[in-house]
């Protein structure tokens, strides 16, 4: 292998490449919900919640959001197999692995140069979406695999070596990313028991010894009460120098034990100490919870409609609390009960969840409603002394640009009005949708000088005349239209300079997939598996032809995906 090669995860169908719509989202005023009043100063209102396939809605992100999310976390479906019984395992493998790969190639693009994706998954999957992380993010972008304890008892009856773990993959967009320090917590804090009511507060013993040996260092030192001289053992040396030591035994920063004839110990100050712990990779069910608790919160919201595996909300906020600050924008894509986006409400972060499922509507809704109103004091709300408050505005993927009329011609989806017209040819074209209130044809801008002007008008040489009057030559505008009459479009563009014409929808055809709304996977339309053969022993009469069971969309995540 030279040195330019790099090992790269292939699968069948790799090569195959969606053509996305960069659809436009559509606002249900509603559903969007908002506090009645504000609780803090510190209120954020402009959160989203998009209600449609998940790389539709990811691609519908794109143009606006690009660079500017800092966390993404994603609880993608596990690919497990259990719900694959029947069919072809190694080709549910491959579409698995290029829906993820479809997925993550679009995040990379949103997350800023200091953002970070975190991604949790168990062991049947997590191995392959390493690799294929490393080939979307870079290798050198992988930061850690951390291993949150999800379970902390085995049942007595399993089989094999149970597991009670799943993987939390970190990758970050660029060099340019920093984490923060978590949070200390009471337990750490209470090692500080000592306190000589000298102003200085709590402190604890520490060791006063280092392992990088240095002779300067290795010397001998007197306790002051009983005179007897104490030397580092061997192969360590004392922390600092002779006269930084005669300071400290000076102010009182030595501990010679309880009856002051022992050997030299330091006070570590609490008030002194780092106001933060730096994170491992092991991260047990004491610190971030388990799924025996979160199942418990669930069911404070959802009852027996509680979802099987869902994330404790102690586990996303220490996530949060390691790579964002106060007002950043985080995105979950497989949002399922929506407990990302809660955590992150909590915690005064900007959020933006997708949901195909329709428990966008029976669970995250009436949870985020809850959660807003101050109603919901479970979780992490005490921790972070909850009040309620901000809101969420509720969008919808809008149908696709393009479909066939009746006799199979490709014409414009008749339930887009002007508004929403422009917007998509806005997006679609690469222009920021922003009707002006004075100028009629400026419906969007890629620069201050640059414009776009939507119409399902035919019109006429004259009409193009007096647009591009208005124009001028110091401006440059695109023409959306029907149709144009009375010059050729090579005549147009030498007779109007600062006009472009193009023509709905023959512009826009061949740019993407239109009428395609569901790009998840669609077990139902698997190769079945051969079947097994049948036991001798069995009669012909007794045998039951198996039929594949209608399976749930697995992207469209009927379990919390939190």
């Amino acid at each position: 292998m030279t040195k330019k090669q790099k090992l790269e995860l292939t699968w069948i169908g790799k090569e195959k490449r969606p053509k996305l719509e960069p659809r436009i989202l559509l606002e249900d005023a509603e559903k969007s919900y908002h506090a009645k009043q504000r609780v803090t100063d510190n209120d954020i209102f402009d959160n989203r919640l998009i209600f449609g396939d998940n790389l539709l809605a990811l691609k519908a992100l794109e143009q606006e959001f690009t660079g500017k999310v800092k966390c993404v976390f994603i609880d993608p479906p596990y690919n497990t197999g259990s719900a694959f019984t029947h069919y072809d395992d190694g080709l549910e493998h491959s579409i698995w692995l290029g829906l993820m790969r479809d997925r993550l190639e679009i995040i990379r693009r949103l997350l800023s140069d200091d953002g970070s994706l975190w991604i949790t998954i168990d062991d049947n999957e997590a191995h392959y979406l390493k690799v294929l992380c490393d080939e979307v993010f870079g290798r050198g972008n992988f930061v850690r695999n951390i291993v949150w304890q999800k379970k902390y008892t085995i049942a007595n009856d399993s089989v094999g070596i149970p597991d009670s773990h799943d993987h939390i993959l970190v990758y970050r967009r660029s060099e340019k990313f920093v984490r923060n320090l978590l949070p200390r917590t009471d337990k750490q804090n209470s090692l500080y028991k000592y306190d000589d009511n000298d102003g200085r507060g709590p402190w604890r013993t520490d060791n006063l010894t280092v392992k990088s040996y240095s002779e300067a260092y290795d010397y001998p030192i007197k306790n002051p009460n009983t005179g007897k001289e104490y030397n580092p053992s061997s192969g360590r040396c004392w922390l600092t120098s002779q006269e930084r030591i005669a300071i400290l035994i000076a102010e009182n920063r030595i501990y010679w034990g309880k009856k002051g004839d022992g050997a030299p110990q330091l006070k570590r100050y609490l008030s002194e100490v780092q106001q933060g712990v730096v994170p491992n990779s092991w991260w047990p069910h004491e610190d971030v919870g388990h799924n025996d608790e979160s199942r418990k919160e669930q069911k404070v919201f959802f009852g027996s409609l509680a979802f099987s595996t869902p994330k404790p909300e102690r586990l996303l906020k220490q996530i949060i609390s390691l790579v964002t600050n106060p007002n950043d924008l985080v995105l979950d894509s497989f949002a399922g009960s929506g407990t990302t986006g809660a955590v992150a409400h909590k915690m005064g972060r900007r959020w933006i969840m997708v949901e195909l499922g329709e428990h966008c509507h029976t669970h995250i809704i009436p949870r985020l409603q809850k959660v807003i109103d101050g109603e919901d004091q479970g979780g992490i709300s005490k921790a972070v002394n909850w009040q309620g408050g901000g809101g969420f505005r509720y969008y919808s993927l809008a149908p696709s640009l393009i479909i066939n009329d009746r006799w199979g011609n490709p014409v414009i989806n008749p339930e887009y009005n002007p508004a929403q017209l422009a917007e998509a040819l806005c997006k679609l074209e690469g222009f920021s949708y922003a009707p002006s209130e004075t100028c009629w044809w400026q419906h969007g801008h890629s620069s201050e000088a640059d414009f776009i002007f939507v119409t399902t008008q035919n019109l006429s040489a004259e009409q193009l005349q007096a647009l591009s009057d208005e124009v001028g030559s110091m401006q440059s505008l695109l023409v959306c239209c029907s149709a144009f009459r009375g010059v050729t479009a090579a005549q147009a563009a030498e007779r109007w300079p600062n006009l472009t014409l193009k023509k709905i929808p023959k512009m826009v055809l061949a740019r993407c997939e239109w009428g395609h709304d569901d790009y998840s996977l669609n077990v139902a339309n698997l190769p079945m598996a051969a079947p097994e053969p049948q036991a001798l022993a069995v009669p012909p009469a007794s045998k039951k032809t198996k039929k594949a069971p209608l399976m749930p969309d697995l992207f469209g995540d009927i379990e919390d995906k939190a």
